[in-house]
């Protein structure tokens, strides 16, 4: 693995830190595929028994990074498709992790960073961090990431805060069920801990058959036909002439076409 994905074990914890901190920890299609195969490995190693995704820096994740959205600005449908096609298999090998997984929020979520948070089955959060779905500022929808996003917020928050992209903070996040508990910056590492120990010291069978439970019960699965919609959605967004504005404008820092005049 390169640099951009730490990986640590202490005991039966493995802890995934994503570690370019100089740019936000924003990712790209390399990125995608190292955090990936981390969960594969994960998911196939007995002696895992739980695992933290953690960040360094300012900001747990900021979603895409700026040259693979520069990237992104040219491609035709179909490269849009497999694109996000890979971005929603990274969910879905997190989602469906047969560990349980805590994402361990130590700065700010924005965009594609709420789809890492959401596919978690927890997230434990500093008391400074904020939170954003910006995506319909760029004339972007968050369609890939929306199926984990919905189910980890609910659908009534997601319309407020997909429609609006505003910014909001730790406690808002923790009042509609995003994170399951806001701490200090101190108490950070010692709730992930707490979470931990509660997990590695319940039967592993019984962890594993739960996430499972919950899952299933939960309402409609995370299967093909649902991916593939969203698939679908970023790419024509991404392809349509508000969303190559949207994206241009932010690249090119000027107002987009809509606000200008």
């Amino acid at each position: 693995m390169t640099t951009a994905l730490q990986t640590t074990q202490q005991g039966a914890v493995l802890t995934l830190t994503l570690s370019r901190p100089d740019i936000r920890n924003a990712f790209n299609d390399e990125v995608i595929a190292e955090i990936t195969a981390a969960f594969q490995d994960a998911a196939s190693r007995a002696e895992v028994r739980a695992v933290v995704l953690a960040a360094v820096g300012p900001a747990f994740c900021a979603g895409a990074d700026l040259n693979w959205m520069r990237r992104m600005a040219d491609y035709t449908r179909a490269e849009n498709l497999a694109d996000a096609a890979a971005l929603a298999e990274m969910l879905r090998v997190m989602y469906e992790c047969p560990k349980p997984t805590i994402a361990r929020i130590q700065g700010d979520v924005y965009a594609g960073g709420m789809g890492l948070v959401a596919a978690c089955d927890m997230a434990v959060s500093v008391d400074t961090a904020n939170f954003c779905l910006s995506e319909v500022k760029l004339g972007l929808i968050p369609a890939t990431i929306s199926p984990y996003v919905i189910r980890a917020m609910g659908a009534r928050a997601a319309h407020r805060y997909f429609l609006t992209a505003e910014r909001f903070d730790a406690s808002e996040a923790h009042r509609i069920g995003f994170v399951h508990a806001v701490v200090s910056a101190e108490a950070l590492d010692a709730k992930v801990a707490e979470l931990t120990s509660a997990l590695v010291n319940a039967s592993p069978n019984a962890v594993r058959s739960c996430k499972r439970l919950v899952q299933e019960v939960a309402g409609q699965a995370i299967e093909a036909p649902l991916i593939a919609r969203t698939v679908e959605g970023i790419a024509d967004i991404r392809t349509s002439s508000e969303g190559r504005e949207g994206v241009q404008s932010f690249l090119q820092k000027r107002k987009p076409s809509w606000l200008a005049g």
